[in-house]
């Protein structure tokens, strides 16, 4: 197995840079109906995908399931307001590492806020602070890889024979950035049952006083 190592880390760079987050400016401001809005989830994020035009970025049967599970408000008049497409693009990006019941606890701060541009904080405000934050997410994200793929390519696995180097260092590299995402991924699990257990401890507390009150 050979490796152009420099060809290979020029192409993982390449790829961030072309994966980016949909521009807020760029969210239709009409109400699409579930044609259209399949069309605009497709266009704007089929560089985010691994087979491009094979991968299905959004289907009516997601969206769906979206709404069954209390994901997603439902549409009204059957079409889709820029806060559904807001909330579809976070459930887009989270669903590939969170469960269905995570992405629910996660996303209940949009949901309290949605359809209510009144409020201190929109739907809106929430995606275009986050969209912000995405260059020096990648940039950082660079850094790092670098600093793998050094580690992964200069510094390991000298003794080993020349044609099998190439192999392990490439094993060595993809499992550093795989450990980095599952410990990553176990992190966000713990906030998710933290803040889980807290909801429901108020929900409970709640429930309490209610039944004191009804006794009295």
């Amino acid at each position: 197995m050979t490796l152009d190592y420099d060809d290979l880390l020029n192409s993982i760079m390449s790829s961030l840079d072309r994966t980016r987050q949909v521009d807020v400016k760029d969210i239709p401001n009409i109400d699409l109906y579930m044609d259209q809005l399949l069309t605009f989830m497709d266009d704007s994020l089929h560089k985010s995908v691994r087979r491009p035009g094979a991968d299905k970025i959004l289907t009516k049967t997601m969206i769906n399931n979206y709404a069954k599970n209390d994901l997603l408000p439902p549409p009204v008049k059957k079409k889709y307001s820029k806060d559904h497409i807001i909330i579809l693009i976070f459930i887009y990006y989270y669903k590939s590492i969170l469960s269905i019941n995570d992405i629910h606890t996660l996303l209940k701060p949009m949901r309290d806020r949605f359809g209510d541009t009144d409020k201190e904080v929109n739907l809106k405000d929430i995606y275009q602070m986050i969209y912000d934050e995405q260059d020096d997410i990648i940039d950082n994200l660079k850094k790092d890889i670098e600093k793998k793929y050094k580690v992964a390519i200069d510094d390991t696995f000298p003794d080993a024979p020349e044609d099998e180097r190439a192999e392990l260092q490439l094993l060595n590299f993809i499992s550093m950035l795989s450990y980095d995402v599952f410990m990553k991924k176990l992190l966000i699990e713990t906030m998710l049952d933290h803040v889980e257990s807290v909801c429901m401890n108020k929900t409970d507390t709640k429930g309490g006083k209610e039944s004191r009150k009804k006794k009295k």
